[in-house]
């Protein structure tokens, strides 16, 4: 419908300029905002607040002349105007009927395969190797998992990385720690290992002998020492077992397959450098390897470097980086690449792509973009941390949330038996973690809480999960008094027609969230589905009404349903049938 609205306003509006109601060359693109029937121009502002200056009427008054211009076409039932001057489009109940008929009948809910399907890789999750780890990981893994499910049931080909720092002098500093305090690396525990880096760390930094041999184990590990090769393949493995588990619990697509270690460039690191250098990017400063870019400067004007090599010879995350999009680029192939990282980050992104670009590594024709989030902050406004101070655990953070919701599933499902009530509340409790960050805007700072999360009112997980279990026990009521769903259903109360609406607009939901990396959109489209269904099943009953009316709305059920479950998949969350 879109294209129509589109077309028909785009002939209003030279109607308007021919009759000398608008200047020529005043009118701009015109699109359309599907997600609330309002027509827009450029920079989604309403169209007729945005002719009324260069027509020099007020904005209600040209919003008027646009609908007496627009041509007559059976698709639309009629135009109001809402507001300062918003145009909000009615569609024919029977175009609309003939949408989610078309919906009912179609396994991929109206999604279609792009024309051009594009190689997507998303960058995500990269926990600390030698630590557990932390609520500190779960935006970056969730947000960009669910990043990946919408561009994949969108088409595209996705390429999963999780980029892990899994090289370095941290590891030097284990190694020579483990060296100093042998043990059996077989029985290393990831507990074990992280009081091994404490130490280690302490060590470096207090002991000037240590932190040369940590630094000399490092040199040891880049030439393919046989031993430290083996521990540190052991050290990786420790970590990523229990990474591979929360992944499990949580829901989440990455595997053993999609690492992209920091191990995996260090022979490009010395080429990144001496092909800066031959583009002419490289200055020395004190010592130090640099590209200086005119766009960066400090809040004074004085230039912010990128450092590429620092003096001792070490290379940085910039290195890495560089090196990450070259094989992005040259062997992926991608189309566009997505760093869902904190939102700290920026400049580091921001300096780091301008680089790629200046040094030819990255076409102008691949999108590389920073999708950065804020923080999860506790009660008290900041970071999220346990009542000591410490960083909270996620397995510790899961933990909590699935003994929370065992509570609420015994108030709400007394008579469940024990492996039905565990199997619920493990499902509830980590929706509810997922939505709760899903939810929000990534790029803001949030508020955790256990109470809010977990309420069975709001845009919560708990809400959503409920509504699809009412759904389900309806169809299974109508499958056991015989009803059948409608083709083709009929939308005569405006509780119907409402909701067929916000159905149909499923698709066009997808497509913002792909092209604006953002969950939240999703999360609200089924949010408002779940409101807009609460709405019509107290106003259109379907058991209790006559048979064709109860096929019809049976058909508005089975369809809500369907979508609900497949957008909940799209965040990671399985739906119940029974809560």
């Amino acid at each position: 419908m879109k294209t129509r609205i589109a077309e028909l306003l785009q002939t209003a509006v030279d109607h308007l300029v021919a009759n000398g109601t608008l200047p020529e060359g005043t009118a701009p693109a015109i699109r359309v905002d599907d997600s609330k029937d309002k027509a827009h121009g450029d920079f989604a502002s309403n169209l007729a607040m945005m002719l009324a200056k260069p027509a020099g009427k007020p904005p209600r008054e040209l919003a008027q002349a646009l609908i007496d211009a627009l041509p007559a076409d059976n698709a639309i039932s009629g135009v109001e105007i809402a507001g300062p001057g918003f145009l909000n489009f009615r569609v024919a109940s029977d175009v609309l009927s003939d949408q989610i008929a078309a919906l009912l009948a179609d396994a991929e809910l109206g999604v279609s395969a792009p024309a051009a399907p594009e190689t997507v890789v998303i960058d995500y999750s990269a926990p600390n190797l030698a630590k557990e780890m932390h609520v500190g990981h779960l935006r970056s893994t969730i947000i960009g998992d669910a990043l990946v499910r919408v561009f994949e049931r969108l088409g595209h080909r996705v390429i999963r990385q999780n980029h892990v720092g899994d090289w370095g002098t941290q590891f030097g500093m284990l190694l020579a720690h483990f060296e100093a305090n042998p043990a059996d690396a077989e029985e290393l525990l990831l507990a074990d290992l992280e009081g091994f880096y404490q130490a280690a760390k302490k060590q470096f930094d207090a002991d000037p002998a240590f932190a040369e041999r940590a630094r000399a184990l490092v040199v040891s590990m880049q030439s393919g020492d046989a031993e430290c090769m083996a521990l540190w393949h052991r050290f990786n493995d420790i970590t990523l077992k229990h990474a591979d588990a929360l992944y499990a619990r949580l829901g989440v697509l990455l595997t053993r397959d999609n690492l992209d270690g920091e191990s995996r460039y260090n022979d490009d690191l010395p080429r990144v450098v001496a092909d800066l250098d031959a583009a002419g990017l490289l200055t020395e400063d004190a010592g130090a390897k640099c590209v200086f870019l005119d766009e960066f400067t400090n809040k004074a004007g004085d230039p912010l470097p990128l450092i590429i090599q620092k003096a001792d010879g070490g290379y940085l995350y910039a290195t890495s980086d560089l090196a990450t999009i070259r094989l992005r680029i040259g062997e992926y192939q991608c189309d566009r690449s997505l760093y869902v990282v904190d939102k700290r980050q920026h400049l580091h992104f921001q300096q780091v792509f301008a680089v790629a670009r200046a040094a030819g590594f990255l076409p102008e024709s691949a999108h590389f973009e920073h999708l950065g989030f804020g923080t999860m902050n506790g009660e008290d406004g900041r970071p999220f941390k346990t009542r000591a101070g410490g960083t909270v655990k996620l397995a510790t953070l899961l933990d909590e949330a699935v003994e929370r919701a065992a509570r609420v599933v015994a108030e709400k499902l007394p008579n469940a038996s024990s492996e039905e009530a565990a199997l619920i509340s493990e499902r509830v409790g980590i929706a509810a973690v997922k939505y709760a960050d899903l939810s929000k805007n990534r790029s803001t700072d949030y508020t955790f809480s256990f109470d809010g999360m977990l309420s069975f009112d709001g845009n919560t997980a708990p809400y959503l999960l409920y509504a699809c279990a009412r759904m389900a026990s309806l169809m299974r009521r109508c499958d056991a008094a015989g009803i059948t769903a409608a083709s083709v259903p009929a939308l005569e109360m405006d509780a119907e027609v409402e909701l067929a609406k916000h159905l149909a607009r499923y698709t066009q939901t997808l497509d913002r969230v792909a092209e604006r990396g953002l969950p939240n959109l999703l999360c609200n489209y089924l949010f408002e589905l779940a409101s807009h269904y609460s709405t019509f099943y107290e106003a259109c009953p379907v058991l209790n009404s006559e048979p064709a009316v109860a096929s019809s709305r049976f058909a508005l059920s089975s369809l809500t349903h369907r979508v609900l479950v497949d957008g909940l998949k799209l965040l990671g969350i399985d739906a119940l049938d029974r809560m």
